[in-house]
């Protein structure tokens, strides 16, 4: 791999892995236009810890919060709301790893390379994310006044049954052109969540499921024994998505605050459309 080619991707990783706009969608154009090859299992591997690396540093506060109240929850058997949000994140796990343990090695093998899937999937979820986004505001704007309202300003009102459904959106996700972050997101503005809320629990909900990965991916590294590791591209992808990332959560977060999802709706069907017509 070259620098450009390690630059371009650990990129598009940092930057799409938690906007909703789907990281596949993105990464078919420097496989296909471009002509690179596959980069290796490794470099996934290095890029994915970047990412996960971002999340957890940027919410390490609310983690150890959250972890220390959970923990505390389990040993006293008297749960708090703090303790609550970590219950709805293991909750929200469940779904995903069990439908990724059934389906994943069929979908890889069948659907993961097919552009038109990506491209429709790209599109048609991310009209669904506009659908959300307008439902949501209409549900916010109309319960403003009320305690409802109230709790969608932040997690402590979540409940387990939306954290499952939440979860089993994200398990909708192992679909190629989905976006992991755009169906959670997308869940959660339809349930009432303010689009910040929803953010929040999607990036919380990340790390289980990329860490998870992450270490199902370094033990097929681990069984490949005649595998060379190029370590500057692997050191240099995996900082250059972990600053990526970093960035596009604090940028995002606000982004959202103020101007909704619009954007990103507009930007999928685009993206979708020049799928199709290209490829």
């Amino acid at each position: 791999m070259s620098l450009l080619h390690v630059f371009i991707l650990a990129l598009i990783q940092g930057l799409t892995e938690f906007l909703p706009v789907s990281s596949s969608a993105h990464l078919i154009f420097p496989s296909h236009l471009l002509g690179w090859e596959d980069q290796g299992l490794a470099f996934d591997v290095a890029v994915h810890v970047g990412t996960l690396l971002a999340v957890v540093l940027y919410y390490l506060a609310d983690i150890v919060k959250i972890s220390t109240f959970t923990i505390e929850a389990v040993v006293k058997r008297k749960v708090s709301p703090i303790a609550k949000i970590g219950f709805c994140v293991i909750i929200g796990t469940l779904p995903v790893v069990i439908v990724g343990g059934l389906f994943e090695k069929t979908i890889s093998t069948v659907i993961r390379d097919s552009i038109d899937v990506i491209a429709y999937a790209t599109i048609g979820f991310g009209l669904l994310l506009g659908l959300a986004s307008y439902v949501n505001r209409r549900i916010v704007w109309r319960n403003i006044d009320n305690v409802q309202g109230a709790r969608a300003d932040s997690l402590r009102g979540l409940t387990y049954v939306q954290a499952l459904v939440i979860g089993f959106a994200q398990a909708i996700a192992i679909i190629p052109g989905t976006s992991r972050s755009g169906i959670t997101m997308t869940a959660g503005l339809f349930l009432g969540l303010k689009a910040e809320a929803a953010a929040r629990f999607s990036f919380l909900l990340s790390i289980p499921v990329i860490l998870a990965s992450g270490l199902f991916e370094i033990l097929k590294l681990y069984k490949q024994e005649t595998l060379e590791l190029q370590w500057v591209n692997l050191i240099l992808g995996g900082f250059i998505s972990f600053a990526v990332a970093l960035v596009v959560i604090h940028l995002f977060l606000k982004f959202i605050a103020k101007s909704g999802m619009a954007l990103f709706v507009i930007y999928r069907v685009l993206l979708g459309a020049i799928l199709l017509w290209m490829f």
